[in-house]
């Protein structure tokens, strides 16, 4: 199959390819939003390779339809009424492009379906739009993360994804998008989510991964007596705060109390009272004091280039920064740990991302499930947006080729069942209208434009949002 290949590419340039693709919406935020709920234990994580990021295993090559139903969705592919299907995008930063390829691969396998892209920034722009959206009408697909299905699923405006589509994903990949026994959404690919490290500075100063916050400590005071920066951020980003804010939360705070965001609601626990959450707050403190004074003026393509030429030693950020690293230095040795905690128990996380969604109410139901078909049996297209967004596999016997340092850390953290799903804390406390808000208020707060106790009772003020329902 011939297939436009994008690679090579540096943000900027993607960003471009996006706009024009999409008619003009901008993308900037990546993976904005933390956790999920339930965790992907050493077998998910393994099994097969499939939710590895870098192995190189078989399976790229492999376009034919594998079941009965995708033999029932081949039919009449070209002789079949034109249907044009909208489509919602919301985009993280490793995402804008891959509209592209999989309208090349549709007009080869059901070129009677064209699909009108509307392309935004998930983090910024994708919630207002569903609002929107659910006033006049949703378009017949939309693309968003697992995190979405909780909030729009118990509205009846999702269809039921079939399971002839389902059963060619992991297992794994359902659990965050199902209610009630019925699945909304299909996971299409992950994110892993830590602190990526320098490994051939860590190996030159003789560091340890720490597993404890003195282990850490010990290394950021190296690193200031030899004049290295420990980390690397973009607060200007305040997407970038409110998802590490959710790490977090996640590891010092769900992992301890998977009820947490429900108790909140009950007015069993706040953050102004607690010391968990405040905690997971501070920790935004110590990355502040302990990176370049410029972080509030650095764009995210800026920030990873510092980390690859040497300039930090490490960055709590996710899967969305392996592009730049590897588009300024493809040879970039990298390694991810979890972001350690109090306790010393700390998990890497896990965050299903790219998820379709389609309309109850569309009005081409059978267009809309020979996209499905083509997105989940068209092997050689899974590999081409995998390898491109740099993420791992949510769909059965497909394994991303692009070469990851990281991936022997993911691997045996995975081995180790030290591996959470970040979807139970994006359920029970959302992005939209709270953690993106309370990002704001951490933001004012470094600044000195705010106290750390104004910080803690804005989030505990707006407890009506942090639910989707």
């Amino acid at each position: 199959m011939k297939r436009k290949k994008v690679i090579g590419l540096m943000m900027a340039a993607v960003m471009a390819v996006s706009l024009a693709a999409c008619g003009g919406a901008g993308n900037s935020s990546n993976n904005a939003g933390g956790a999920s709920s339930n965790t992907a234990d050493g077998e998910d994580a393994n099994d097969s390779g499939d939710v590895d990021e870098g192995d190189t295993g078989a399976g790229s090559g492999d376009t034919a339809a594998s079941d009965a139903g995708s033999e029932a969705a081949d039919a009449g592919n070209s002789e079949g009424e034109e249907v044009t299907l909208t489509v919602l995008a919301g985009q993280s930063t490793t995402d804008a492009g891959i509209e592209d390829m999989i309208d090349e691969a549709l007009a080869e396998k059901y070129p009677e379906i064209t699909l009108e892209w509307e392309c935004v920034d998930w983090g910024n722009d994708f919630q207002p739009k569903m609002q929107q959206y659910m006033q006049s009408g949703l378009p017949d697909i939309m693309i968003g993360k697992a995190q979405d299905v909780a909030t729009y699923a118990p509205q009846g405006i999702l269809g039921e994804i079939d399971t002839q589509y389902l059963d060619k994903g992991l297992d794994a990949a359902r659990e965050n998008v199902t209610i009630d026994g019925k699945t909304y959404g299909l996971v299409y690919n992950a994110l892993y989510q830590g602190v990526y490290y320098n490994k051939a500075m860590f190996a030159e100063n003789n560091w340890e991964v720490p597993k404890t916050q003195d282990d850490l400590n010990k290394i950021i005071e190296d690193c200031k007596a030899k004049g290295i920066t420990p980390f690397a951020s973009h607060m200007v980003d305040t997407w970038s705060i409110g998802n590490v804010t959710m790490q977090f939360m996640m590891n010092d705070v769900f992992n301890k109390d998977a009820a947490w965001g429900d108790k909140f609601r009950a007015g069993e626990v706040s953050f102004s009272e607690d010391k968990d959450a405040q905690t997971a707050y501070e920790y935004n403190k110590l990355i502040f004091d302990n990176t370049y004074p410029e972080t509030f003026s650095t764009e995210q393509t800026d920030c990873d280039a510092k980390m690859v030429q040497g300039e930090a030693a490490m960055k709590v950020s996710g899967s969305w920064s392996i592009q730049n690293f590897l588009d300024i230095d493809e040879g970039f040795e990298f390694g991810i740990f979890p972001f350690p905690n109090q306790a010393g128990d700390s998990k890497l996380i896990f965050e299903p991302n790219i998820t379709i969604m389609t309309s109850a109410a569309s009005e081409h139901p059978d267009a809309v499930n020979k996209v499905l078909d083509l997105l989940t049996s068209d092997k050689e297209l899974a590999v081409e947006i995998l390898d491109y967004t740099k993420t791992a596999s949510m769909l059965k016997d497909v394994t991303p080729t692009f070469p990851n340092p990281s991936q022997e850390d993911i691997d045996r953290y995975a081995a180790e069942d030290m591996i959470v799903d970040v979807t139970l804390g994006n359920n029970q406390l959302v992005w939209g209208g709270f953690q993106e808000e309370n990002a704001k208020d951490i933001a004012a707060w470094l600044q000195g434009d705010a106290s750390f106790e104004d910080c803690l009772k804005a989030s505990d003020d707006r407890v009506d949002s942090s639910s989707a329902n």
